[in-house]
């Protein structure tokens, strides 16, 4: 190699064991930034996938040659629901469903792996009667939204009862029949509010990543511009001396994107049994694909080079100032407007706007907080200097002075995961009770059938051997209790409800959920459900906690959800502190050599270390939290709660323990750059 690209490569192989160990910090630095990125970029292809599997389920009415008749529902067995799909042909040229490899006859069940293995293990009459019939087969993967997912297929006629379902006033567990022309089907509104929710979560995991990717490239800069200043003081010109950069970065990067993609591949089987929405994913669903992992590795290095580049300006303008180590100019204040006009922007934003536009805002301010972070820390060192007295802290507040830029890296990790658990604090779900009572159950049945039906369930349910009480109450739990009609006895639904575990007749709201004196026996509501399917066609018995579950769900999927992002928040900002931490040792080797040949002692010099990182991360921290809930506040319906103290309490007791740690290691490698206090040339 010759040129800029071969004098790049001899001065990375020959800097030496510690230019080498800076090298190693960026590779380090950028495959943790490659890794985490791919993490991000999963987390919307996957519940893009995962909406596209589920699609199917959700028909769409065809408006000419209508092929086939499908009807879908929920059931319940335990605490987990079943998607339930009755279908059947209106002609030879039915296409099958996805996941089938033909369309289901009259008379067949397919089941989901999951539906079958569970069906298999619990006893008959809690689950696999509930569904008589042939076996057609097992469900592929293509239709289910996650491994062990329970869906049933049903085959049936056009003419049978379930084909022919009437939508109820009460349509909770019913199925409205709908004619098709094909399965494309249509996005749900849960899988559009899960992917929404994801775009949120990756705005508040990205933007760390991108101010980690590019402090990447500044690692161990002061020596990288000491070099460069020295080739343009003999000559090199300012196309070269760019060129070199970007070469340097750009190989360093390369091999951390390298790196960290194969980590990221290493971590995918862990990443996968992360449970959202009612289990886990499948491994395709975790790996991004081919495009998306090459732009990955593409994006990465170049962002680190375009980084890189853009703190050359002193080095291209005036290299004998680089050279000779003089201050560089103070920032503006311009960084600090950036900021309050993002911040200004916030209360603009509230539920009914788009969330692209609230992921951009969000990452607006997100930015401006990084953007503004250095002129603040420089404000902060001003402070310092003047209030200091102690050795330690007035070297603190000149370094804070002289290089806000460096200062700001090594704390900016932390004080950005303080932007985001101030924002998951105020937004964070409660300790909320689901009291649904889970062993009374309900069952919608036409008003003009209201006696039979009743009549028909106490018989279904004493052949099952469950010990019930059965009532008969209008919409809305009014009306008479004894099985025998009502007041209404006319148009319109009723609800029989049916206290499992209790005897005689049910009153309104009598089960025996919350607040009763006897647990629930989940196996005998499971044998009332399973006795009493296809009693009302298109309709299942369900009970108010079946109401509650996917509340329930949600919550706990924001909960996951919070857990996840501000882990991986805090894996970058330990890292970023670890990494500059020891890259700022390495930068500032011969100022700390020189100040130990003058006699300073090394606790002095460490003191002062810890003292450069602390005061800032104090300051800071505390404002990007309070940025962080400042534009929460749009989207928070109450103050916040328990749980949200407790996030933000424990966020600041592991930011401030990761800071001190992470000086604390680099510790002995200070002590190794000034155990010969007499400076060596680079």
């Amino acid at each position: 190699m010759s040129g800029p690209l071969g004098l790049s490569w001899r001065l990375l192989r020959g800097g030496g064991r510690r230019g080498l160990l800076g090298a190693g910090l960026t590779v380090a630095a950028v495959a943790v930034s490659t890794a985490l990125l791919l993490f991000a970029v999963v987390a919307n292809l996957g519940f893009q996938d995962r909406a596209g599997r589920e699609a199917w389920r959700n028909p769409v009415p065809a408006a000419s040659g209508a092929m086939a008749i499908q009807a879908v529902r929920t059931d319940y067995v335990r605490d987990r629901w079943i998607t339930v799909v009755d279908l059947a042909a209106l002609g030879p040229q039915a296409p099958p469903p996805p996941g089938l490899d033909r369309f289901p006859a009259p008379g067949e069940v397919w089941l989901s792996p999951g539906m079958a293995e569970l069906a298999g293990e619990l006893p008959a009459a809690q689950l696999a009667a509930r569904f008589p019939g042939r076996r057609g087969g097992t469900i592929g993967d293509e239709a289910l939204v996650y491994p062990g997912e329970l869906v049933v297929v049903r085959g049936q006629t056009a003419d049978s009862p379930v084909m022919r379902a009437t939508s109820s006033d009460d349509s909770r567990g019913g199925a409205v029949p709908t004619r098709i022309s094909g399965f494309t089907g249509k996005t749900t509104e849960d899988a559009v509010g899960y992917s929404a929710l994801g775009l949120i979560a990756s705005v508040l995991m990205v933007v760390p990543l991108l101010v980690f990717g590019g402090a990447a490239a500044r690692l161990t800069v002061a020596r990288r511009d000491q070099r460069l200043a020295a080739l343009r003081l003999v000559g090199a010109s300012p196309g070269q001396v760019v060129a070199m950069t970007v070469y340097e970065a750009v190989i360093t990067a390369f091999g951390g994107a390298v790196l960290g993609t194969a980590l990221y591949g290493l971590l995918t089987p862990l990443l996968a049994r992360i449970e959202i929405r009612g289990g886990p994913w499948f491994l395709a669903d975790v790996w991004p694909g081919v495009l998306p992992t090459l732009a990955v590795l593409v994006a990465v290095p170049l962002l680190v080079g375009v980084s890189a580049v853009v703190g050359l300006r002193r080095v291209v303008v005036s290299p004998l100032g680089v050279a000779k180590r003089e201050t560089p100019p103070a920032m503006r204040f311009l960084r600090v407007v950036a900021l309050l006009a993002a911040l200004a922007a916030v209360p603009l934003l509230g539920r009914g706007v788009e969330v692209g536009v609230i992921a951009a805002a969000i990452g607006g301010a997100f930015l401006c907080v990084n953007l503004a972070g250095p002129w603040v820390v420089a404000l902060i060192g001003r402070i310092t200097t003047r209030v200091a007295r102690s050795p330690a802290r007035l070297l603190a507040g000149r370094r804070l002075t002289d290089d806000p830029r460096s200062a700001w890296r090594t704390v900016s990790g932390v004080a950005l995961t303080g932007f985001v658990a101030g924002f998951i604090g105020l937004l964070a779900p409660g300790d909320v009770v689901f009291d649904g009572a889970r062993a009374e159950l309900r069952l919608a049945v036409p008003s003009a059938r209201a006696a039979e039906v009743t009549a028909e369930v106490r018989e279904r349910l004493a052949a099952a051997d469950v010990r019930a009480a059965v009532g008969l109450v209008a919409k809305g739990g009014r009306g008479r209790e004894d099985g025998t009609g009502g007041e209404d006895g006319g148009g319109g639904d009723r609800v029989i409800t049916i206290s499992v575990g209790r005897t005689g007749t049910a009153a309104p709201g009598s089960g025996s959920g919350s607040g009763s004196e006897e647990p629930v026996d989940v196996a005998a509501v499971d044998r009332a459900r399973t006795a009493l399917e296809g009693l009302v066609p298109g309709h299942g018995a369900t009970s108010a906690a079946d109401d509650d579950r996917l509340s329930a769900q949600i919550l706990d999927d924001v909960g996951t959800g919070t857990v996840i992002v501000l882990a991986v928040s805090f894996l970058v900002a330990i890292a970023g502190a670890g990494i500059t931490a020891a890259s700022s040792v390495l930068d500032r080797r011969q100022t700390y050599a020189l100040l130990r040949l003058a006699g300073t002692p090394l606790e002095v010099l460490d003191a002062a270390r810890r003292a450069e990182t602390l005061i800032p991360l104090t300051v800071m921290g505390g404002g990007t939290i309070a940025a962080g809930v400042f534009c929460a506040l749009p989207f928070a319906a109450v103050a916040m709660n328990v749980t949200g103290a407790i996030i933000l309490l424990v966020c600041v007791a592991l930011g401030f323990a990761g800071v001190i740690g992470a000086g604390a290691a680099s510790a002995p490698l200070l002590r190794s750059v000034t155990a010969n206090p007499a400076p060596r040339p680079d």
